[in-house]
């Protein structure tokens, strides 16, 4: 009998050690990163079970794009981090549009706090940012010498926060002012890099009519992470590997560029639900060879 017992408690252990090894292997599984932008109105419903989703969709890093009023979703920073914990989810970046130079100390405690590495800017900050509700297009009010002081400013207090901070494009950047100055070119020569990097958005690279690979090779390093979402034949956002955009190139040029991480971002998803979308991304990295 208490032989009997003995290899019952062997077989549940062995049971539960077996568990606990396909628990620990999908976890490994899991790869690559999503911007929540992406699903932002689901995580306004339901953010716990929107991230779950995003942990199931097969992700393991998130970039946030939430925060008000010194919260994550309307959650503390530490709440944040400890759902994100939970749902083996790892905070990298953030989108803090924002942010000021009055506020940014405050605001750089909460995003260090809630666990990101990331402060990333997602358009020019302070006012310098608008857009045209006629044509939908986007421009920037101020000089590139205006915003290059800013980013520094705030890539210092970054710094000292224990944060690096990255400025994210969209395709105005790209084209000359009025001044035959093209802003992004000169944002790269004059912030200083070790405080100033920058967040590559391949559509928007792609939609300017710029080359991501010439900017590699041009500025070697400073793209840390990459927003990937693809184009259709229209020029719409579309589901990585739905689209246009040749990515296997692009993907080549990884270590030159600097890239440490990507986000999967589809700003509009149209007729098909941003947490289905996140699922064709997902297996269409796979098709590019993203790990």
């Amino acid at each position: 009998m208490k032989k009997m017992k003995v290899k019952n408690t062997v077989r549940y252990l062995a049971f539960f050690l077996l568990l606990a090894g396909i628990t620990s292997m999908t976890a490994q599984q899991r790869a690559g990163g999503l911007a929540l932008y992406t699903v932002r109105d689901a995580m306004g419903e339901d953010a716990n079970a929107t991230l779950k989703a995003v942990a199931d969709a097969g992700y393991q890093n998130i970039e946030a794009a939430g925060y008000a009023d010194g919260k994550f979703y309307n959650m503390s920073p530490m709440e944040f981090k400890s759902l994100l914990a939970d749902l083996d989810l790892k905070p990298i970046s953030t989108h803090q549009g924002s942010v000021t130079i009055e506020n940014a100390d405050n605001m750089m405690a909460d995003v260090r706090t809630a666990g990101f590495e990331y402060f990333v800017i997602p358009v020019p900050p302070m006012g310098m940012f608008e857009v045209n509700m006629e044509n939908r297009k986007m421009s920037m009010k101020g000089t590139a010498a205006q915003l290059a002081e800013i980013l520094d400013t705030l890539g210092k207090k970054a710094n000292v926060a224990g944060l690096k901070l990255l400025y994210h494009n969209h395709d105005f950047e790209f084209e000359k002012n009025e001044n035959d100055v093209v802003i992004i070119d000169y944002l790269l020569e004059h912030c200083n890099p070790e405080f100033v990097n920058f967040q590559m958005d391949l559509y928007w690279v792609t939609k300017a009519g710029a080359d991501p690979v010439a900017y590699f090779e041009k500025y070697p390093g400073r793209f840390k992470i990459w927003h990937v979402k693809d184009m259709d034949t229209d020029g719409r956002f579309a589901p990585v590997g739905k689209g246009t955009i040749d990515f296997n190139r692009i993907l080549q040029k990884k270590e030159l560029s600097g890239m440490e991480y990507y986000m999967v971002e589809q700003d509009n998803t149209f007729d098909t639900p941003p947490l289905e979308v996140i699922k064709i991304s997902y297996e269409g990295l796979k098709k590019f060879g993203f790990r």
